[in-house]
């Protein structure tokens, strides 16, 4: 008889060396190299973590803790199985943005319909994890085959664009610095090695910022930069928690991105399977439930919508460090940082200018991971079904296209979606049925060739 599996594995501690071993998701590292590690995690995950709530109109004070919280609920939901981070979700900017109504600057007047929505997203997507738990990744991968996960990826940063070049049309001058921000962002990413080019977003948000402290308050080219706020915040506080509005179109607008995050993150799983030489595919639906019931728990109480964190998927490739004890110390990190208004009200001076070229970057990246999808993946795309998936699909995506269901809206990104998955359904089905009708006749030719 099978002995049956613990929750969790057995931890010990590790004993190679750093050098030239890996320390596998299984292993532990002594305090002080944990908690260092750890703290480089909080680094990896901080811009993107702060920029998704900003380009949401959400707090990211409250985010960062959430994130905190969501990231430890993470490692105990999925028995510490699954070394991974759970930072704020770019996937649900789109869908946000169109059942809010918001234009990108300042706080979302409507935050507490999106809270809703996103809660709504939360269950649906805990609720595949609950399926994949009892049935496999197997129906997940037939039905979300690489040309419709890179489809979906590349949706959500053509979706994005257009608002986010709007956001620094506005005058020359932010024009100008939201060139200047991709410049910076640009300069991290080409120029650097290391930790640093990790953290492209958040040293080159910091370098554009200095730029424009220069240009605006000393030179006054510009709006100039308010610090009057971070003055009055206090250092340790309580985070603003909001509460949410359960209605029926941005439930129905925000939940398909359930979808998107779970080819994201089945990518992710696979990634971080491939590096450790591990079959993680046994606890991949523990992953799922677990990233949609923290998207859930932090919803309620104001936070965005959560995901498995790239950035910090590299990391690991980087330290060859997979230990899960290690996302535990970067959570609590993320919590005493959550913890500092002051550190909201620094945040809260980044000007729109900056945000928006740092958006470009974003939406830019995201796109090209789709493509990286396809690329990786040798998509065929001398076959007609798999060219009529991608280009209808990423046209819709792309022009926001939105089908309307009675007083429903699905939104540009998941109208999309939902297109990219019935139409890879519908047109393979097909090919095949044809192939095999062709195949048929072939050999019944064959036949009558042979008899006369």
């Amino acid at each position: 008889m099978q002995e049956k599996q613990s929750w969790f594995p057995k931890f010990k501690p590790y004993q190679g060396d750093l050098d030239t071993t890996p320390v596998q998701i299984d292993e532990y590292l002594p305090v002080g190299r944990s908690i260092i590690l750890g703290l480089q995690h909080a680094f990896a995950m901080f811009g993107a973590t702060v920029l998704a709530p900003l380009l949401m109109g959400f707090d990211p004070n409250l985010t960062i803790f959430i994130t905190g919280i969501g990231t430890i609920l993470f490692f105990l939901m999925t028995g510490g199985r699954m070394p991974s981070y759970l930072g704020s979700s770019f996937a649900f900017i789109g869908a946000v943005a169109a059942a809010t109504g918001y234009a990108g600057a300042g706080s979302n007047p409507n935050i507490a319909l999106a809270l809703g929505g996103t809660i709504a997203c939360g269950l649906v997507y805990a609720g595949i994890g609950l399926v994949v738990m009892k049935t496999g990744t197997g129906w997940i991968e037939k039905l979300m085959p690489p040309i419709v996960t890179g489809a979906i990826v590349m949706i959500i940063g053509l979706n994005l664009a257009p608002i986010t070049i709007k956001s620094v049309s506005t005058n020359t001058f932010d024009t100008w610095m939201a060139v200047i921000t991709i410049v910076c962002i640009s300069a991290v990413a080409v120029f650097t090695r290391g930790m640093v080019r990790r953290l492209l977003l958040l040293i080159g948000l910091c370098s554009a910022y200095f730029v424009y402290f220069l240009l605006a308050n000393v030179m006054g080219w510009g709006k100039p930069i308010d610090f009057s706020i971070i003055g009055n915040a206090a250092w340790f506080g309580l985070p603003t928690f909001h509460a949410p509005i359960f209605n029926a179109n941005a439930m129905l607008l925000i939940a398909p991105v359930a979808i998107i995050l779970v080819a994201e993150n089945l990518g992710h799983f696979k990634a971080v399977s491939a590096m450790t030489g591990k079959n993680l595919s046994p606890y991949m639906g523990r992953a799922f439930f677990a990233d949609g019931v923290c998207t859930s728990l932090s919803a309620s109480v104001g936070g965005t919508g959560m995901t498995t964190y790239a950035e910090n998927i590299g990391v690991m490739a980087v330290t060859k460090v997979y230990s899960t004890t290690i996302f535990v110390v970067a959570g609590i990190f993320a919590i005493l940082l959550g913890l500092s208004p002051k550190f909201g009200a620094v945040i809260s001076t980044i000007p729109v200018a900056l945000l928006g070229g740092a958006s470009i970057v974003v939406f830019g990246l995201i796109t090209v991971a789709g493509a990286k999808i396809w690329v990786d993946n040798k998509v065929d795309f001398t076959q007609n079904s798999t060219l009529i998936i991608a280009a209808v699909s990423l046209i819709m995506g792309a022009g926001n296209f939105s089908l309307h269901i009675g007083s429903f809206d699905l939104g540009g990104i998941g109208t999309a979606t939902l297109a990219a998955i019935l139409l890879n359904l519908f047109l393979n089905r097909g090919e095949e049925t044809v192939a095999k009708v062709q195949s048929v006749e072939s050999e019944a030719n064959n036949s009558v060739v042979q008899g006369s």
